[in-house]
């Protein structure tokens, strides 16, 4: 059975105080992504993709931009999407946090 234990899975630090789990099929990917480098006093860097994004908080609080839109505080239960090719970012309001990013198509950039 496919399964995913988060405790067997280290996962890879891709940039100071982050640390990122993928777990994905052909055209689906699931990221985990563990922050405890906050809070933050300012916005992380905005960005923008092809892949269609739907993101849940597990854990801790952000605030959410997304072009066009006003800024929204999450916690924990929350959920966010970004349609394709729309400017969007985070910025973590708590010290830790836990999200999971799930894109279509596959985020073939984050694989190596």
């Amino acid at each position: 059975m496919p399964v995913f234990r988060d405790a067997e899975n280290p996962g890879e630090q891709i940039e100071p105080g982050v640390t990122r789990k993928l777990v994905y099929l052909k055209n689906l990917m699931a990221a985990v992504l563990d922050f405890d480098n906050g809070p933050w006093a300012e916005p992380g860097k905005q960005h923008k993709h092809i892949h269609e994004q739907i993101t849940y908080v597990v854990s801790g609080e952000i605030i959410f931009f997304c072009e066009g839109e006003e800024a929204q505080h999450l916690k924990a239960g929350d959920m966010f999407f970004v349609p394709s090719d729309k400017m969007h970012g985070i910025q973590l309001v708590s010290p830790t946090a836990r999200l999971i990013d799930n894109f279509t198509p596959l985020r073939e950039d984050f694989l190596k």
